[in-house]
């Protein structure tokens, strides 16, 4: 089973052989190759495994982020750090 993940772009790097782009997931921000997709910073993505597997509309990754909110809220609820 696989997990892709919405992301927004922040930020995008075209320095190396492969396009890089910083991705903010909710808070966490890392490092996806975006070389085989179209995008620009305020994008939002869909990435697995380090790469961007399509764009995503603004809604739909939002709407998707504030489930996985919801759900680490219900999973804990005290706030603690895991």
């Amino acid at each position: 089973m696989c997990l892709a993940i919405p992301g927004k772009i922040i930020d995008i790097d075209n320095s190396s052989t492969l396009r890089m782009a910083t991705v903010d997931f909710g808070g966490i921000c890392k490092t996806i190759c975006i070389q085989y997709i179209e995008a620009a910073p305020g994008d939002f993505i869909l990435a697995h495994a380090g790469m961007a597997i399509t764009r995503l509309d603004r809604e739909e990754a939002e709407s998707t982020l504030e489930d996985f909110e919801t759900l680490a809220q219900q999973l804990n609820p005290d706030g603690h750090a895991v």
